[in-house]
């Protein structure tokens, strides 16, 4: 788990409006969802129905 040490910036009525991190904290929360988005992409991708062709019908399909 991440230790985080959140400061916290409240209103006038004590309602908290935003969160303030230290800057290296932020970029590991930042590479998690980063890698977060990769397992997502390619959940999706293999959902998704394959239809597998030879190299050489690929290679011809892209230069047509």
């Amino acid at each position: 788990m991440l230790n985080l040490h959140e400061k916290f910036i409240v209103d006038e009525k004590g309602k908290k409006t935003a969160t303030v991190l230290p800057y290296a904290e932020w970029r590991k929360i930042a590479a998690i969802l980063d890698e977060y988005e990769d397992i997502i992409a390619y959940d999706k991708a293999k959902a998704r129905p394959s239809h597998p062709i030879s190299f050489k019908k690929a290679i011809k399909k892209l230069r047509s």
